[in-house]
């Protein structure tokens, strides 16, 4: 390792390695606070770079795990000691934004919220918007398909990534940076490394889709009495604001009085009483026209027994702290231990579903906690449960939320990845001939098992 170390650094320079104190003191993640294990950080500036380190490990047989901004949730970019990180913060460059094709060059090291901030102070709008928007990357979410808040309406990362530059394992550039939205010549081989999880090869540049930015963005919360009237919100909803609903944020009522009751620091808008709550937002380009859209069809839908009560920001202040309540998931470590979930189902069986959760935790358990949230408008679920005495109900727990996913075609992962947490269940979701399909590939584009090694399914 030692030799390889001196190689590295002649390719990145004597800051672009770094050993020892240096690695561990870094933490494993968000939430997780023990430190890195690895052999080093190599950090590159170029994928010039990226290319030359690779072809060395490829040659020394040397595993390589990606890193970004660390906020995944699934062990997705965890090491051991004899592995080697390669971070690439220091790819941290927005190359172009063109206005008139409404696309962004950059860097995979680039935080989203830079993106983002980027885009808007040319009119513009790149809608990719999570919890983790100011510490997590583009090259981390084009990694694992990042999903949020707006994919309702504009799709996960996937449809918002025009083209990429790769790295294989081997060190080939594969670069396919594409900056049309209609491109059917042959492969879409970008497709290889979007939500692949940094098994298949490293993203170091891309091109990102951008939409023009809304000149206004209307919000509300909006409780209901059972669960079977939210699916008859967002039809009303999304009929009545004419293509600008955005976001359609359900949550439980455990996990609405969570956020709005201390040490949590936001109050609640509206009583904390009701079974459902849902914080809707809509982006539109007519700012008077569309408050009052918003708030006609909120007032149509509780003439039509949909809602019983609601409350629409009147200014960006409120709007920002409805959403800080929505966003303010660190209030479940109140609990300990506490595990974390990301499914994915038809909205028809999210109740029935829910429920059986809640039967097998109960039958488990007995005693439990289970906060309860998502993303309902593209049907992604959240759960926060608390079980057990410490981390070894961790199994015991997730047999409680996976299975019940089986019988119904769910996924066990809509926008975390697989990574090392949710590997075991992957037959879940996934039939043996995708599993072995995937291993084709893997093997393929990574015939040493070098990168990102034992992630999604076991080396």
């Amino acid at each position: 390792m030692s030799q390889l170390l001196t190689d590295l650094v002649e390719i990145t320079g004597t800051d672009g390695v770094l050993a020892g104190e240096d690695v561990h003191s870094r933490a494993v993640g968000i939430w997780r606070p023990q430190g890195i294990e690895a052999a080093a950080i190599v950090r590159p500036r170029t994928t010039e770079e990226v290319s030359e380190i690779l072809k060395l490990c490829h040659a020394h047989g040397q595993t390589v795990v990606a890193h970004g901004g660390r906020t995944g949730l699934v062990e997705g970019a965890d090491t051991v000691q004899s592995d080697l990180i390669l971070s690439l913060e220091r790819m941290n460059q927005i190359e172009d934004v063109d206005v008139v094709n409404r696309t962004m060059t950059l860097q995979a090291g680039v935080l989203l919220q830079s993106a983002q901030e980027e885009a808007e102070k040319h009119g513009l709008l790149y809608p990719l918007d999570i919890g983790a928007r100011g510490s997590c990357t583009i090259g981390g979410n084009i990694a694992t398909n990042a999903g949020g808040n707006r994919v309702f309406r504009y799709g996960m990362t996937r449809d918002m990534v025009l083209g990429t530059e790769a790295v294989l394992a081997d060190g080939t550039v594969l670069s396919s940076m594409n900056e049309m939205i209609k491109n059917n010549a042959g492969y879409d081989l970008k497709q290889l490394f979007i939500g692949t999880e940094g098994s298949l090869g490293i993203v170091t540049r891309a091109v990102l889709r951008l939409r023009e930015l809304p000149r206004s963005q209307e919000t509300a919360l909006v409780a209901a009495e059972s669960f079977d009237k939210m699916p008859l919100i967002l039809k009303h909803m999304d009929a009545c604001l004419g293509g600008t609903l955005s976001a359609f944020e359900v949550m439980w009522n455990d996990f609405y009085r969570l956020v709005t009751t201390p040490p949590a620091k936001q109050r609640p808008p509206i009583s904390q009483e009701y079974p459902m709550y849902v914080l809707i937002e809509a982006m539109g380009g007519d700012a008077e026209g569309d408050k009052r859209r918003l708030e006609d069809a909120l007032a149509e839908a509780v003439e039509q027994g949909l809602a019983v009560d609601a409350a629409v920001a009147q200014n960006e202040a409120q709007r920002n702290q409805f959403w800080a309540m929505r966003d303010d998931v660190e209030q479940i470590f109140q609990y300990d231990p506490v595990f974390i979930y990301d499914v994915s189902l038809q909205v028809p069986h999210m109740e029935r579903y829910v429920a059986a959760v809640r039967s097998n935790l109960a039958q488990k358990f007995g005693s439990h906690e289970l906060f309860t949230f998502g993303h309902m408008g593209d049907g992604n679920l959240h759960f926060a449960v608390s079980a057990g005495q410490d981390e070894s109900a961790h199994h015991d727990v997730n047999l409680c939320v996976y299975e019940p996913l089986r019988p119904i075609g769910g996924s066990v992962s809509a926008e975390h990845g697989v990574g090392l947490e949710k590997r075991p269940y992957l037959d879940i979701s996934r039939n043996q001939t995708e599993i072995s399909i995937m291993r084709v590939l893997k093997r393929a584009l990574d015939p040493k098992g070098i990168l990102n090694p034992g992630k999604v399914f076991a080396s």
